[in-house]
């Protein structure tokens, strides 16, 4: 699943992450070139790309070539384009977006298939963002844990993170989050996935918003889901990913887990995120 022909690509890890190189993203990239990038996509669950001169309408245009776009409810968006959502941080701010492990909308039914980041203005130094291979962390758990975790399916929601007094309040005030009214969306899903297209096993549970195993209580899953996390984010797990203006990361929702790095204090950092529409996990 690795003859990417058309394509420069240079893994930034063993476990997941490569940079793809000398290609223009604004472009009317053919047919062959995309399905190209759907497949690196595929194997490396992360495909980054530097010095990307994009306008908001290309970076929509960009999405929809993966997937049709999937408008975020509580981010707030940019202006005059609400298909991207505002990933900001100003220098007084002390609290960033995105700083637990976490995959976008794993709360919906059909959550997120993936999301393209573009960077728009990076500190001189931090802000990095990590990444960590769900089907490498599946891969490597015991047989005795990976036959517990066969047929179990876990909840996830939106409430506690984007409704009133949710672990994003502090954003909410700042108006970098909004629409608490609407953090009503509550989903299941096996705990372990087939990925829809690689068909590789995959683990589906993650700290930002899984809550339980169903049938079980908060208590009694807290202790799993702690290990499963704690295994999760192994180092040889995870590929670490510095940006610069004009970068612009793509990433499979199912596949992977995200961290942005807060280490960039007085500084200012905008992102512009596209979510794309996925599909009920199995």
């Amino acid at each position: 699943m690795k003859n990417f022909e058309t394509l420069d690509v240079r893994p930034l890890s063993p476990a997941l992450g490569a940079e793809i190189v000398g290609i223009d993203l604004k472009e009317n990239l053919n047919d062959a070139v995309m399905a190209s990038l759907r497949e690196a996509l595929g194997s490396y669950g992360v495909i980054f790309f530097r010095d990307q001169d994009l306008t908001p309408e290309a970076h929509i245009a960009l999405a929809k070539r993966f997937a049709p776009i999937d408008i975020n409810r509580f981010f707030k968006p940019v202006d005059g384009y609400p298909m991207i959502a505002e990933v900001r941080k100003e220098p007084d701010q002390k609290r960033n977006i995105g700083g637990v492990w976490h995959t976008d909308h794993s709360y919906d039914e059909a959550p997120a298939m993936g999301s393209v980041l573009l960077a728009r203005e990076v500190p001189d130094v931090g802000g990095d963002t990590l990444f960590a291979s769900m089907g490498l962390a599946y891969e490597m758990l015991s047989e005795g844990l990976k036959q517990t975790l066969s047929g179990l399916k876990a909840w996830h929601s939106s409430r506690h993170a984007f409704g009133h007094g949710g672990t994003t309040a502090e954003l909410q005030r700042e108006g970098r989050i909004q629409n608490p009214d609407l953090a009503t969306q509550d989903a299941a899903h096996p705990v372990v996935i087939s990925h829809p297209q690689t068909h590789r096993k995959t683990l589906y549970v993650n700290p930002g918003f899984t809550r339980r195993f169903d049938g079980w209580t908060e208590a009694e899953s807290k202790p799993l889901l702690d290990f499963l996390y704690a295994h999760a984010t192994r180092p040889e797990f995870t590929c670490r990913f510095r940006w610069q203006e004009g970068s612009i990361a793509i990433w499979d929702n199912r596949a992977t887990w995200h961290f942005a790095m807060n280490d960039y204090a007085g500084q200012r950092r905008l992102m512009h995120r596209i979510t794309l529409e996925g599909e009920p996990l199995h």
